[in-house]
């Protein structure tokens, strides 16, 4: 049985043609070997899996090579070609600087510098993983490294370029390599394939691709593991179940959902996913990148940005018509402020499922002029939904024998029985910004064999049981013509008046901010009348600004407090004026020693006197 040897050993590239997706720094170095224009070091520098080594290597071998070819690529024919490939050159110096990072280590390397090449013209040095070496080491390596041997060169490989001192990086090259695009990589993956006499899927080969994220290394890896699991025959389906990689059909399957407005198919959908042992975070995260793939499909000229297969690519740019672009910024921006929140959130799959909502129940309302999107829930059940659609509620027959779901639009209403639907209104507080003088509209007139029942008051401040009552408009001052009734002068305390001081000052608007914040300081007393309210305030001008909330002010807590009798009274504090008092010398001194007995003896022993 022969030796195995896993592929990205067995495949790793021997001359600059054959390296994946760093083609400007292969042909760079080619050019510089070619006009002989070396430098004495080098600095390749870039994420895991992407060559750095293996081009360094590349290029000690053809620096050294005595027939190279036109090209600057090495012949593979000569000894010192021969003994590279074979593992027993040495010219070739590598340092793992993961494991010898000491100054020990550092000087060795400097004595073995001084020895030169046997065979070639260079003796090449390559640190791997340089940011590891001490800061002692870096220093006593700078001399050296400034300054070397005509026949040394240095190539220095890491992954953490701000961790090398600046004095290092000051004294070499620097070559960054990139990540190795999916296409790249799932390019090189069909020829190892092909070589190796692997039947594959293309669909198959760019999901490992995508899982590798830019690393050849890491893809090869994958493509082994793969390998094994489907014995040479590399399926999509094969794939996607020894990666746990979700499905590309569950992403297409939802956004069809949300497009027809089905929100129990698509929370349905959900839940499967998760069956499959899927988190919630990577999903919400994968439907965004779902999103954000179908808007690129939107115009031909980014569609080359899809990172997919000929066959997948062809499905985003179908879906994608059906799919506005406003609709697709909104879900983008939900899904993207779900996956902020998930990571604090307690209760993980009602963050996902109320984001799956939000997005199928968008309009073109909700996603108008580029804003953020609004954060509303509308009513999910048919029959509810049926009449909204229909602009009417539910009739009284309906109503009695349907359970009401109160929405977040309307937290101001509970359904309630059919006898009392012909009830008069319970009345609302006005609003902050309507003029309070403005008559309205009267209440329709309710049929004497109406039966009436207490409503309960919805307030979470005032939780009392009152019956209904006619809407009596208010004005800034008590009006002495309509005698309240018993319900409109119920009494109230202190405590109430201060909560309700408070929900007044939540409602007012941005305008009114300054004022807003003074009367969080103001404390409003009720007199032993019960129905008189005092406030003190420091001056005139806050006098005359809370004197025009009045008109305000003053129907909201009669409304707030079911008492048609309040007086809000303002007092102006007078200012209080204090004289300096100035004392003289023997004055200080004879209220001193009152205060201090022991002054006089202490005067007396040490024989002071008051100059």
């Amino acid at each position: 049985m022969s030796e195995y040897i896993v592929s990205a050993r067995k495949y790793r590239p021997m001359t600059f043609d054959t390296v994946v997706g760093q083609g400007a720094i292969a042909t760079t170095l080619k050019n510089a070997i070619r006009s002989d224009k070396l430098a004495h070091a080098y600095l390749f520098c870039g994420p895991r899996g992407v060559g750095k080594t293996t081009c360094a290597r590349i290029f000690a071998k053809t620096i050294n090579c005595m027939n190279p070819r036109e090209d600057g690529e090495a012949c593979n024919e000569c000894e010192s070609c021969q003994a590279f490939n074979d593992g027993r050159s040495l010219n070739i110096h590598e340092l793992d600087a993961a494991s010898n990072n000491s100054v020990d280590d550092i000087r060795n390397l400097i004595d073995q510098v001084r020895i030169p090449p046997q065979i070639g013209k260079y003796k090449v040095f390559i640190i791997d993983e340089v940011h590891m070496l001490s800061a002692q080491a870096f220093n006593a390596f700078l001399k050296t490294l400034e300054e070397p041997p005509a026949h040394a060169i240095f190539i220095l490989a890491t992954t953490e370029k701000h961790k090398i001192l600046p004095t290092i990086l000051s004294r070499c090259q620097i070559y960054d390599f990139q990540r190795m695009t999916v296409a790249d990589i799932a390019g090189h993956l069909a020829r190892v394939a092909e070589k190796e006499g692997y039947t594959y899927e293309d669909t198959a080969l760019n999901i490992i691709a995508q899982k590798a994220d830019g690393g050849m290394r890491d893809a090869l890896s994958i493509f082994d593991q793969v390998v094994s699991y489907t014995g040479g025959n590399i399926t999509y389906q094969q794939v996607i179940e020894n990666l746990n990689v979700l499905d590309y059909d569950y992403y297409f399957r939802l956004v069809d959902f949300m497009l027809e407005k089905k929100i129990s198919e698509s929370l349905l959908l959900f839940n499967e996913i998760l069956g499959k042992g899927f988190e919630g975070g990577p999903f919400i995260s994968g439907l965004a990148s779902h999103l954000r793939d179908l808007l690129v499909s939107h115009d031909p000229q980014t569609t080359q940005l899809l990172e997919a297969s000929e066959e997948i690519r062809q499905r985003y740019v179908e879906q994608a018509k059906r799919c506005k672009v406003q609709w697709l910024y909104h879900a983008i921006r939900l899904c993207n402020d779900c996956d902020q929140a998930y990571r604090t959130s307690r209760n993980k799959r009602l963050q996902v499922e109320l984001t799956l909502i939000e997005c199928a129940q968008a309009t073109d309302d909700d996603v108008s002029g580029g804003r953020r999107p609004t954060r509303r829930l509308k009513p999910i059940f048919s029959l509810l939904a049926a009449a909204a659609q229909a602009g009417s509620t539910p009739t009284a027959a309906t109503a009695s024998t349907s359970t009401a779901t109160p929405t977040a639009s309307s937290t101001s209403a509970v359904a309630t029985p059919a006898t009392e639907a012909a009830a008069p209104p319970v009345p609302q507080p006005p609003s902050p910004n309507r003029d309070t003088d403005e008559p309205q509209k009267a209440a329709a007139p309710v049929a004497s064999s109406t039966v009436k029942h207490p409503r309960l008051n919805l307030s979470a401040l005032n939780p009392v049981i009152h019956t209904p009552r006619p809407v009596v408009h208010q004005s800034s001052a008590p009006q002495k013509s309509a005698e309240p009734s018993a319900m409109e002068k119920r009494p109230f305390t202190q405590t109430e008046l201060n909560t309700q001081w408070f929900t007044f000052i939540g409602t007012m608007g941005k305008e009114d901010t300054a004022i807003a914040q003074i009367m969080k300081i103001l404390q409003p007393m009720l007199q032993d009348d019960g129905t008189t309210v005092v406030v003190a305030v420091e001056n005139e001008e806050i006098a005359r600004m809370i004197q025009e909330l009045l008109p305000r002010l003053r129907p909201f807590l009669c409304e707030q407090l079911h008492n048609s009798g309040i007086v809000v009274k303002l007092t102006v504090a007078e200012p209080v004026q204090t004289q300096a008092v100035t004392y003289d010398k023997r004055e200080q001194l004879r209220r001193f020693c009152q205060m201090n007995p022991a002054l006089i003896t202490l005067g007396k022993n040490l024989k002071l006197e008051l100059s």
